[in-house]
Parts: C-alpha cells; structure tokens; sequence
C-alpha cells in the first residue's frame, strides 16, 4: 500500500506548475496579467510568470514549460513586437503537441484574425522581422527566415484554436473576464479549493516563504506555525498556502477554527473525524473517544504523505494529540498551524516559525478602496478621509475589510462622523477578534499587567517598564514575554515596547467598559480630557490605579491660557489604590496629607516649585521623573527612599545642586540631561553601587567629577556628551570596569595641571602645545587605550583628537563594536585598529584631515566617512562586495577605492593602456579640464583629463567629438549598434572601445534638473553589451560622469577588456540606455580591438562574472553607487532587481532625442513617457539622497 501511495504521490508532483503565462510585459504586466496572475493565485493555481525568475535562461524557461499543465497566452497590442514573447510561443505549441500541453488563448483588446494573419499591430513588426534577412548573409540569413516563418506558422496555429477574446465576454468589464479565465482554468483542471479573500492583496508576497518551505522536497515531518495578531491574515494566507499545494500530497486536510470547536463537547473527536474524512476521501462516521481517533489517524498517516493546516490553535493541549504522534507521518508530510501564541510549540519541538507582517501604506489603501469604492483606490474627493481610515486601521486587513466595507456608499458627511466615532469608541467587530488574545491570556497578572501597558509604557524601554511593574508587584520579565508570544506586545530593535493601534484600542476599551460613563470609577485614566475633569470635579475613586494628564494635550485648555493649570491635592484623597500618576504643566495645591501613599512612579514635567517639599510622600516610589522643572535643589537634606531605582531630572536649567544619595542605595539609573546651571554632583555619588546609567549630556558648566568616580564599579552607560567645561581624569574612566558605553561627544578629556598644580580648562592649557604638533606632555595625553577595557560603544565626536591621541595599540579594547570618531582633526588611524575584530561600525564623518584609511578589521560591516574633505584613497575594505556598507557622501577628494575605482590622470596610466582607448594625441588633451560628478560622493570637481579604471572597464571624458571620427560602428539615431565578429588574421580579439557623444539636453532642463538639490539623481547614463549569442548581459553605469559646458559636447571613452567573452562569429549588440534628463545622447560608435600579441594587457580587476553585481542567470549590473545603496535599503532588493531588468536589460531600441534642442523649451511635461522609465529607476536607485 505504501509504495502504491509513494506512487500516487511522485505522479502527482510531476508538474511544477499548473499555469504557465505568456505575455508581453510592457504592455500588461502590470495591469490585466497581473490582476490575472493574483487572480490564479488566490484560486489556488501555481502560476508561473517570467519575471518570477528573471534568472531562467532558454533552456530553464523551456523546462518550465514542460512542467505545466496548461499555458495561457495573452495576445495584446504590442505582442509581436517582442522577439522573445514569439520564440515562447512556439515553444508552449511544441510542447501543446508533443505531451498534449492544454492552451488558453485570452485576446486583450485583440482581434484574433489580427494575429492569425499579422494584421493591425501585429503588421509592422513582421514587416520590419521580414526585411531584416536582407542585412544578413549566408547561414544566419537561413536560419532568420526560418525563425521567422515559425512565428507566423505558430500565430496562425493559436488562432485557430480560438480562446477568450475581452471585449466580447463579461460585458467588457475586465475584472469579470478575469473571473470568467480562472473559472475555465479550473474546468480544464477539475480543480476545488477552499475560498480565500475577496480582494487577496498582498498575498503573493507573504505566501512565497511558506510555499518554499511546502516544496523543499525534505524526507522530514516538518512543521510550520504561521503566528500574528488577530485580523492579520493568518488563515487566508493558511488557505492560499493549501490551495497552491494540497494536490502535490497523497492526502490532504484543512481543520478550520480548532480553538472554537474544541470549547464544545466532544470537539476535538468532530475535528479528528474530518480529519480521516478529508485523507481517506471518504466519509468517516464512528469515532467513540480521542484515543480511538488517534489509533485510526495513525493508520491513514502512516502511508500516505499529507498536508494538514490546523487553523486557530490556541492552546497546547489542541495540538498534543497531532504532535504525540509525528513520528507516525509519512516522511515528506507537512504540518500547519495558525496561532496567535507565537511560542505555542515547546522548545525541544523542531519547527518553523513565519509571522504575518502588516500591510504597508500601499496595501493598506488598495484593500480598503476596493472594500469602500470597488476599485484599488480612492475618488479624488475621497483621498485624505481614505487615508486616516487606513492610517487608523495601521495595516491589518480585518481592520480595512470591516471598515472600507461599512462605509461603502456614504456621504462624505457620514464618513466624517464615523471617524470621529472611531477616535472615542473602536469598532465592535473588530475589536471582538482582537479581544481572543486577551481572553486567552493564562491569568489576571498578566491581564492587569498588560492594561498597565497600554495605558502607560507604550514607547517606553522595556527595561523601565520591567523596573516599574516589578515595584508594583508584576513578575514583568515573564509577564512580557507571554504578551509577546501572544502577539499583543513586540519589543522593537531600541528595546522600546510598541503595541499595534488596535490591541491598544481594544486593551483600552476594556478599560472604559468597567464604566462607560464615570471615568473616575475606572480602574485606570488615560484619556487627558477624563483626567481633567476626575481633578476638577473630585469624582476619583478608590478604583483608579493610574492616571494620565498632560494640560497641553487638552485643546480648549491651550487656546484658553497660557499658565499652568492649578488643581488641588484633595483631588487625589479617595484614590487609595493609586500607584501610577503622570502629569504635565498641572500645579497642585494644597495640603499633602491625604495624597496616596504607595504611589510607585511619578512622572511631573513642569513641576513648579523650587524644592520639593519635605511631607510629600516619596517613600514608596520606585521612579521619580520631575523634567522641566523650576527646582533648585531636589529636596532639602537627606530623603531615605530604599525603593527608588530612577531618578530622572532632566531640563530643570535652575538645578544647582543634586541631592546627597546616601539615602538612595539603589539608584539604578541617574539621568541630568541638560541641567544647564549644575555644577558638581554630590560627592556622595561614588557610593552608588547598583548605579547603571548615569546621563549627563549637556550639562554645559559642570566642572568635573567627584573623587573616586572609578568607584562605581557596576556603572555600565556614561553620556557626558556636550559638557564643553568638564576636566575628567581619563584614569578614572579608565577604573569604569563595567563600562560599556561612553559618549563623550564635544567633550575635551584629559587633567591637565598648571604651574601652581591647579586644574585650569583644557583647551586653554593645550593652546601652546597644540601650536607645536608633538608636543604633549605624558600627564596630559589622552589615549583610546587608557579607557575601560570592558567598552562596547565609544562615541568621541569633536574631541579635538590628534594622531597622539589616537595612534596607540588599541588591542586591548577587544570587545568594541561601535566607534565614532567623527569631527576631529587627526590625519590618520592607527595601524593597530585591525586588531579590533569586534568591529562593526566606524563613523569617521567630517575628519577634515584624513587623507587615507588603514586597513580595517574583517569584522567591519559599515563605514561612514561622509564629508571627509582631504580623503584620497581607502585601502583594504574587508567584506567589500559582501556585508560592508560604505558611505562616502561628500568626500570631494576620493579618487580611488581599492577593489572598486580608481581615478587618475590619463597621463599617469601606461602608454599600452592609453593607445587602446584609441588614436588621439596625449599631448593635445593635457591641458584640457573637464567637471566630473563622482555618483558615489554626490560631488563635482574640475580636474585634468582623467581615466577611470574599474570592472576591467578604462574609460575618459574628453571635451569636443572629434575622436569619435576613428570608430568602426557609428550611429546617430537609434542608440543601439548590432554586428557581427568578424575574423583578423593572426590577432586576437581583446575587447571592445565604445564612444558616447552627448550634451545638455536644453539650458532649462539642465537647470531644472542638473543644478537641482539631487542634482546627482539626473547625471548619469548606461551603457549595456549584449553578447546574443551567447546570451550574455552587461550594463555597466560609470561611477564618475563628465558634465559638458553650455553647447558644448562631451564625449565618454571606455575599453572593455571582453576578450574572453567574444568569439568570431558572436553576434553583438551595444547600446545607451537610463540617461537622465540633464542629458541629450548624440552618437554612438563601437570598435573592436584586436592585438598581436598572445598575453592579455594586466589588470587590477579579474572578471565580468562578479556574483555581487548578478542580476539575473546571465546578466550584470556593473554599478558601485546603486550597489550600496541597495545595501542600506534591503527591503527594496527584489524591486530594484525587478526595475533593473524592465529599464535596463529589457531589449528595446532606444532613441537618441532630438539634436536641435532650443535653450529657450519651455513646453516639456514632466511625466513624459520618453523620460518614466528613468525617473523610477532613480527612484529606486538614488536612495542615498534620501
């Protein structure tokens, strides 16, 4: 039975795809065949479209073929223009007759007989393929008019099979047309699915992980959870992931709503009973208890491999039943489970784990539009209410469904009341979804706790947080960790906590429903206007527990008065239970007698008194946040607060003096920031011994530390960045032994000792010594080296750091990851730095003398080294072309990057380098300037003629076109050159010299786009080398570009060194593609190079084949500039790759422009379709101008 099964199985998985698409691209493809192609998807059809995998050659894209069960081919206007949209064609029909391929011709506003007999649209392309055998001769002239002849055979062959022609069917509406194919798709099939959402966007991106990991082919019994958030999407992209799927398995089942059906009676014995059902196809009626199902379920797994998707699972004890029996599973058998409990599976359960993203802005309004208005976006009149519904709805998809759909064919009118309704009460039906994960929750702890979060911590650190609920008797660090694993919660990269709009909504709507009318009879205040009226009508009751005002939120409060809102402390009498209290610019009178006892966190922005008074009950507090305070002193003597872990006194300018902190063991974070007037801590600061944090930035006119400050031994982050006066002895940095992060930005360290042994202000004593380079006394130099040995993060920004300072083994900072030495005038670093091998980042932007860099630890991946004036040349980049991103904007001087470019006069290069770019006169062009714009440091420079040399590639910019007269292949109209290699006697082909003439495309563009803030954006221009034979692409885009003068031309040399790459006989194709719009192209011209000699001229560069710039199986995008850019914006690889391949390596003939511009055009449209394609491409690639 099992090797009948297995082969049930293999038979079924023949086919890799049940559609295969063919269509031209430019005209459809992303339109109608896209709308198709997710339209295919969400019925369940793995769909196969060409731009899916850009890296399939011929051969691949032939197999592909062969691997589907039925192709469509959708005829549009531009069909036949597209040379490979043919030679496709007449493969789908070898294969519909070899192996009996069923085919599905769909006419797009075509007229079949048009494309049976090469009429309309189809007439001029033939016309054109036809008169091109009279530029060919011999073998290649047979073998066109016979590749051509095919084409006409296959058109007239489809033709006449008939098909779905679009204005004739579904009234002409297209998205009814769609329909109609995907249900004939599926009667050529014989395919049922389950049905997924009406409108599936977004799906096909979300479903591509999951649908890999169904296909790896692994003998494993694997295991997927697919977690998120309520109404995120779980189960539709469950059922998607099934439909693609379900027939690659002998036997399949879908469990919809396990957590629902297992709450009634006899639940789970119902769902073990469709269980068998769906795998055995056929009904399964007696089950008598759990352990009988399971014996049965372990017979039907046990020889068949199966999918099963357990939908909504939401408590260990649903699953343990699956689980206790995986081993049973037939190897290869895959296992799905949709859950909001992102930890659901213990830990000693091998699985995978995918969590639903959110949809984006763009998503977000589609889906919404379609639900509110039927179509993917807003009316114009429309446009900003959509937009606050979706911002509110913050991307899930039951959110936009329920709410586009209940506004559907309402007024403007209704549509602004309902959002008004929506600030104050969310909607009901969503908030029901979204209330399971709270309901489900183990206990009240970690209820009450989580409504604590979401009235009071949302954006704080989670650390502050976890120091707050513990003093208020959470057990926070497992409380938060089960409202991650439940999706309610995240904690994001800076370690703040952050909650969707709508678990907060809903967390705060269960608030409001203790009482919907009487706000003081809640158990906590977070609303500013409720807040207001509690204190102003002493309505606060024994249940609040924590309470929120800021008198600046309040609208009528800000338009009425500017002074601070007086209240009364009476307010506060009844509020026994009060444990949290924010307020802000609220002054409070009166007597603190009856004020709350066992409040743990006051946060008072604005607190007017100069001293806090004596009988104010501090006792209980955990933090203590005064920021903006008018105090002078915090308290007057010593206050004994054992409990106080935070002291935050921020931006209090009047702050004299800090409080003595003997009565404060265990302060765990100190924060000063910008206390303007503060001069010395209290010395009793060194006897903190649970001190961690202690921030000081800006603290202008403090003058230095206590004695003894190497004592805080558990001192783990110093800021005193910005304390211009303060004289720090770097020994006692140095004795920090749990340091890990020091900012010291603009700060000068150092002891400096004056005659009579006084400390005087460092920059004052350095003065003369500064004067003298090297003249630094011992007591005075400061080191990298002398600080703490423990640091991770150091940022020495605008120190005044000389060589000395720097220019000293730093082996023993062995653990750093991060350094900023930014802003200083050194010249150089220290050898010693590729010792760091923790190394991550070094920001070493504006370091005006740097002039070249080390090399650097292997550890590196970003170096920022922006507005470096003086820098020439860097070294040695490790991971170069794998994880380094490099950011150099602004370093006007960078000439050359080892392993990337190198820029340098042309006469510096060997005379054999120079004569292969062609014949011209040395001599002539060695007084001649041209203006360069480097693309990679967004800077111009006039400099001599210069050459350029990276990618095997040298190339110049001359002013004039004279040299253009020496070449071979010229032309002026269509940029594109096509010839053959031709055979020379007793030479060998060596590469290829290319010649481009251009100019200013018109004084006004050039002025609107040239001399523009990203004025970079429109200097540039491509050149791409097509080897058609053997299939090979390059397009390649100079990292420097010459910028001609006012009418005058520019011409571009370049020599590629190709040799390997071209044989006689190659057919190849040269052409100028993506120039920007400061640019009007003139002429190209190819020549081939040939040499006599047998070596090849040496080079730095090795290869054309470099993987990092492989943009597809056989093509190449030779470009540093976007290559880096695309580093910091990952995110935006696929669609880079994508634009890439449509603007760029598309073949398509490319125009050279008018070559009369007027200067005085002023009619030009920005939107032109000449100029679309190159502003989305820089779209895309100038992201570095961002």
């Amino acid at each position: 039975m099992a090797a009948r099964e297995s082969h049930e199985s293999s038979s079924m998985s023949k086919f890799s795809y049940h559609v295969y698409m063919s269509f031209r691209y430019k005209d459809i493809g992303r339109t109608f065949a896209d709308h198709l192609y997710t339209d295919l998807l969400n019925g369940g059809f793995r769909t196969f479209r060409k731009e899916d995998e850009l890296e399939e050659g011929h051969q691949n894209l032939s197999n592909t073929i062969q691997a589907s069960r039925i192709g469509i081919v959708i005829f549009s206007e531009n069909y036949a223009s597209s040379e490979w949209c043919l030679d496709e064609l007449v493969s789908i029909l070898e294969r519909w007759r070899s192996v009996n391929l069923s085919i599905l011709p769909i006419f797009y506003n075509m007229d079949p007989s048009d494309v049976r007999k090469q009429k309309g649209s189809f007439e001029e392309p033939f016309t054109r393929y036809e008169d091109r055998d009279k530029t060919l001769t011999g073998e290649r002239k047979n073998k066109w008019i016979e590749k051509v002849k095919q084409w006409k055979i296959a058109l007239k062959e489809i033709a006449d099979l008939g098909g779905m022609v679009s204005q004739n069917q579904a009234d002409g509406y297209e998205s009814k047309f769609i329909k109609e194919i995907v249900k004939e798709v599926g009667r050529k099939l014989s395919r049922t699915v389950l049905d997924v959402a009406l409108y599936p966007i977004g799906l096909d991106s979300r479903i591509k992980e999951i649908d890999s990991w169904l296909q790896d082919g692994s003998a494993e019994v694997g295991i997927l959870t697919i977690s998120g958030m309520g109404g995120i999407g779980k189960t539709t992209i469950a059922k998607t992931a099934y439909n693609l799927n379900f027939d690659k398995f002998s036997g399949s089942s879908f469990l919809a709503d396990v957590r629902k059906a297992s709450e009634h009676h006899n639940g789970l014995v119902r769902l073990q009973r469709q269980l068998l059902s769906n795998i055995l196809g056929k009904r399964v009626e007696k089950i008598h208890n759990l352990d009988s199902g399971i014996i049965k379920i372990q017979e039907a797994v046990c020889c068949r491999k199966v999918l099963l998707v357990l939908d909504d699972v939401d408590d260990i004890d649903q699953l343990n039943s699956v689980l206790a029996m995986k081993d049973w599973f037939y190897p290869g058998s895959k296992i799905i489970i949709t859950t909001r409990n992102e930890h659901l599976l213990r830990s000693d359960i091998s699985c995978k784990n995918y969590r639903v993203k959110i949809f984006d802005r763009k998503e977000s309004l589609q889906l919404f539009s379609l639900h509110a208005f039927k179509q993917d976006h807003p009316p114009d009149n429309y446009i900003d209410l959509s937009r606050r519904v979706v911002i509110k709805c913050g991307g899930i998809p039951l959110a936009l469904k329920v709410l586009g759909s209940s506004l559907c064919e309402r007024g403007i009118d209704i549509w602004e009341s309902a959002l008004k309704k929506l600030e104050a009460i969310p909607d009901h039906e969503i908030l029901k979804k979204l209330r399971i994960s709270y309901d489900c929750l183990q206990d009240d702890h970690d209820q009450n706790m989580f409504l604590d979060i979401v009235c009071f911590f949302v954006g704080k650190k989670k650390q502050f947080a976890v120091t707050i609920l513990d003093g208020c008797g959470f057990y926070s660090v497992v409380g938060i960790q089960n409202l991650i694993e439940r999706c309610l919660i995240t904690v994001e990269n800076d370690g703040k906590l952050k909650i969707h709009q709508l678990i907060l909504d809903m967390g705060r709507e269960i608030i409001r429903h203790e009482s919907p009318w009487l706000p003081g009879k809640r158990s906590r205040v977070w609303r500013h206007k409720d807040s207001y009226n509690v204190l102003m009508e002493y309505t606060g009751t024994g249940r609040i527990e924590g309470l929120v005002l800021d008198m600046q939120m309040l609208k009528d409060f800000k338009s009425n008065t500017t002074s601070f809102q007086e209240f009364r402390f009476d307010a506060f009498s009844r509020m026994k239970k009060l444990r949290i209290l924010k307020l802000s610019y609220a002054h409070v009178l009166g007597s603190y007698d009856d004020f709350p006892e066992e409040v743990k966190w006051i946060y008072w922005n604005g607190f007017q008194l100069k001293s806090i008074p004596t009988d104010f009950p501090l006792e209980s507090l955990v933090a203590l946040e005064m920021k903006r305070t008018r105090l002078e002193q915090v308290w007057k003597g010593i206050k004994y607060l054992e409990f106080l872990k935070i002291l935050d006194l921020s931006h209090s300018h009047g702050l004299k003096t800090t409080p003595d902190f003997i009565g404060l063991p265990n302060l765990e974070s100190l924060i000063l920031k910008d206390c303007v007037k503060l001069v010395y801590l209290h010395e009793s600061v060194v006897y903190l011994d649970v001190l961690t944090f202690l921030n000081l930035r800006d603290c202008r006119n403090l003058k230095k530390f206590p004695k003894k400050f190497g004592n805080l031994k558990s001192l783990e982050k110093l800021i005193i960045s910005g304390c211009t006066e303060l004289i720090t002895s770097v020994s006692e940095l140095g004795k920090l032994e749990s340091l890990t992060v020091l900012h010291a930005d603009n700060v000068t360290l150092g002891q400096p000792l004056s005659a009579n042994n006084l400390i005087t202000p460092w920059r004052s004593f350095l003065k003369s010594w500064f004067s003298t380079p090297g003249n630094y006394p011992e007591s005075v130099r400061f080191s990298l080296a002398s600080l703490s040995h423990s640091l991770l993060n150091i940022s020495l920004s605008n120190c005044n750091l000389h060589d000395e300072s720097i220019s000293v083994d730093l082996s023993s900072l062995s653990s750093l990851q991060f350094l900023n030495l930014s802003e200083n005038p050194f010249y150089g670093l220290p050898q010693s730095i590729i010792n760091l091998s923790t190394l991550q980042d070094l920001w070493l932007d504006a370091c005006k003398n740097l002039k070249i860099l080390p090399q650097l630890p292997s550890s590196i991946t970003k170096l920022k080294a922006i507005d470096c004036t003086s820098l020439e040349s860097i070294m040695n980049l490790p991971n170069l072309l794998d994880s380094l991103y490099l950011d150099v904007d602004g370093c006007e001087k960078l000439s050359e990057v080892q392993g990337l470019f190198k820029l340098e006069p042309i006469e510096n290069f060997s005379e054999e380098l120079i004569n292969i770019l062609g014949d011209f006169n040395l001599n002539s062009i060695q007084e001649l300037e041209v203006e360069l714009y480097n693309k990679m440091s967004h800077t111009k420079k006039r400099l001599s003629v210069q050459g350029l040399f990276e990618f095997d590639i040298l190339s110049t910019y001359l002013p004039g076109s004279e040299v253009s007269n020496s070449f071979n292949y010229v032309t002026k109209g269509s940029l594109v050159l096509s010839f053959n290699i031709s055979p020379a006697p007793k030479t060998k082909i060596i590469g290829l010299n290319i010649c481009v003439v251009y100019a200013r495309s018109s004084e006004r563009r050039f002025r609107l786009w040239g001399e523009s803030s990203h004025s970079g954006s429109w200097y540039t221009f491509y050149i791409k080398v097509v080897n058609v034979t053997k299939g090979l692409k390059w397009v390649y885009g100079p990292t420097f570009i010459g910028i001609p003068g006012p009418k005058e031309d520019m011409t571009y040399l370049s020599h590629w060194k190709l040799g390997n790459e071209l044989e006689i006989g190659d057919e190849v194709n040269v052409s100028v593609v993506g120039w920007g719009l400061t640019f009007q192209m003139k002429l190209l011209g190819v020549n081939l190079v040939y040499c006599e000699k047998q070596e090849e001229i040496k080079s730095d560069f090795e290869s054309y084949m470099l993987p990092s710039y492989q943009v597809g199986g056989m093509a190449y995008f030779f470009s540093h500039p976007e290559y880096f850019a695309s580093k910091n914006r990952s995110d935006n690889n696929s669609v880079l790759r994508s634009i890439l391949v449509e603007n760029l390596f598309e073949d398509r003939v490319e125009t050279a422009g008018s070559s009369n511009l007027d200067e005085e055009e002023s009619d030009f449209d920005f939107d032109d379709d000449e100029y679309a394609d190159e502003e989305e491409l820089e779209e895309i690639l100038q992201w570095t101008s961002d």
